[in-house]
């Protein structure tokens, strides 16, 4: 077997082509979009003519065939080059770089919270299979799946802010407080709330219908009854021989929509003005600001990639059984 850092290597040379081809074909996807960036700038400008336009694609190489454009753009990507975005007048790094905190606090808060809670009441729900117990955790899940997430927030919003005031209704942080130390830790905190829950529940309930229906399928597995001949308790045969096979499916579901959440947030961010990159390419679509969309769909390809291969190392470790290969 090769060796773990061998492996990896190969992994990484795979991830850097699978990239360049995502950067070519995320380059035409957004470049075949209607709306032209030129326009949108000359119309913010106030001053439509054809002439102060077409200075405007001369100076941000908009009037350059298509090709030339891919072959600039790819070789700036290559040397960790993002462009220059026309709205902001700002490199796309630094814009991407302010935003990017946020997305990750709150996509990584979210995913963790429902994977820790798909997982437990899946377990518990396996485990009280046809009891009142079992049918109120399969009764929940399906609720929160079905639900759309953006009214989940409002709903959550006009109850924990409007009604009850106990919670911020938007916002990363309160305005003009000027916190700093554990009471910005604290603020930042309480902000987090209500859009973590929002982004949690709907990948909660496939996490817990997931486990349940993976362990009701292990528990009837031939050396599940040997466990039990054996005369161990049910805590260890559920947590140690149950769960740890069962928990498999749960890990590659969870490692593909890892990836998916932070593309996936642009509805939350939306709804509670919450300052990432999803609320960014929302802002980005609409100003038709290429450079900055191309930006974010690198970075989230690149997160979903760096997810993928996480995930077959997390394999290895929880089934030491399965071996990573290239």
């Amino acid at each position: 077997m090769l060796g773990f850092a061998q492996i990896f290597a190969s992994r990484l040379v795979k991830a850097a082509a699978i990239l360049i081809a995502i950067v070519v074909m995320n380059f035409f996807l957004v470049h075949a979009a209607p709306g032209d960036p030129a326009m949108v700038m000359a119309g913010e400008a106030g001053a439509a003519d054809e002439k102060f336009v077409a200075q405007l694609r001369e100076q941000f190489g908009l009037d350059r065939p298509i090709l030339e454009q891919l072959g600039t753009y790819v070789g700036k990507v290559v040397q960790g080059d993002l462009g220059f975005s026309y709205r902001q007048q700002r490199p796309v790094w630094d814009i991407l770089a302010e935003r990017l905190p946020a997305t990750l606090v709150l996509t990584l808060t979210a995913f963790l919270l429902a994977l820790a809670l798909g997982v437990a009441l899946g377990t518990l729900a396996a485990v009280t299979v046809g009891t009142w117990a079992d049918s109120a955790i399969t009764v929940v899940a399906l609720l929160a799946y079905a639900t759309p997430i953006y009214w989940i927030g409002l709903m959550l919003s006009l109850l924990f802010s409007i009604q009850l005031g106990w919670l911020p209704a938007f916002g990363y942080e309160t305005v003009g407080a000027g916190y700093t130390g554990l009471a910005h830790v604290a603020d930042v905190a309480k902000h987090l709330i209500l859009p973590v829950i929002t982004l949690a529940l709907f990948y909660m309930a496939s996490y817990a219908r997931l486990t349940r229906a993976s362990m009701l399928e292990v528990r009837g597995l031939d050396f599940i009854k040997t466990a039990k001949a054996k005369g161990l308790s049910q805590g260890r045969i559920v947590t140690r021989h149950v769960l740890r096979n069962a928990i498999l499916p749960v890990i590659t579901v969870a490692g593909i929509q890892a990836g998916q959440l932070v593309g996936g947030s642009i509805l939350i961010e939306t709804v509670f003005a919450w300052p990432g990159i999803g609320r960014l390419a929302f802002e980005a679509v609409l100003q038709r600001d290429y450079q900055v969309l191309l930006g974010i769909f690198l970075v989230t390809s690149i997160m979903v990639i760096l997810f993928n291969i996480l995930t077959d190392i997390l394999y290895g470790l929880v089934d030491p059984r399965i071996q990573v290969s290239q």
